[in-house]
């Protein structure tokens, strides 16, 4: 079996904290929406969620067997596990149509707060994953993610998030740059 990763899971050293080493695949989801919200009051930071509906979500298919299953559900506490149909995934490799691919998901999720922000660190593991797949991947996460407008906080000097990983130096000026990039369509009135 698979689960797609959209968020942290991307990243292969967050992966690597709840045990999993097997390779990922990058895929695309279509009908399913990434945003940036919050699971419920026991979580201190807003991390990314994603719903079934319109839009597509890029990611990774990690195989996994069922204790492994089992370790990313503790992980994804707070989310729902869900399977996918076959049919939304977009690959340039080969998938095993007849395995279930499970997502995490979330639709009744709240928007971002000061109280509960956007942690530049999440934000970094997740944008560290996507770039060591490449510029592009990362570029596309930033476009087709929602909610880049709520509150963020820049807990780099010390970070808050708890599977933060596999952030080198240098990933960390591009990261900067895709997040001024959709800021400023923001600031120009290009938002969701």
């Amino acid at each position: 079996m698979y689960i797609f990763g959209y968020g942290s899971l991307i990243n292969n050293a967050s992966r690597l904290l709840t045990g999993q080493a097997k390779e990922a695949q990058p895929v695309t989801v279509h009908g399913l929406q990434r945003y940036w919200g919050k699971i419920d009051s026991t979580y201190h930071i807003s991390p990314l969620v994603a719903a079934l509906g319109e839009g597509v979500c890029n990611g990774v298919l990690v195989r996994v067997d069922e204790k492994a299953l089992q370790q990313f559900d503790h992980r994804e506490k707070g989310y729902r596990r869900i399977e996918l149909d076959p049919t939304q995934l977009e690959s340039h490799q080969p998938i095993e149509d007849r395995l279930p691919v499970w997502v995490y998901t979330k639709a009744d999720h709240e928007p971002p707060c000061h109280i509960q922000p956007i942690m530049q660190t999440y934000v970094d593991t997740v944008l560290a994953g996507c770039l060591a797949i490449s510029s592009v991947f990362a570029k596309t996460f930033v476009d087709t993610t929602l909610g880049w407008h709520h509150p963020l906080e820049n807990d780099r000097h010390e970070p808050k998030y708890g599977n933060h990983a596999g952030v080198r130096d240098e990933h960390i000026a591009r990261i900067d740059q895709l997040l001024a990039q959709v800021r400023a369509k923001h600031r120009h009135g290009k938002t969701e």
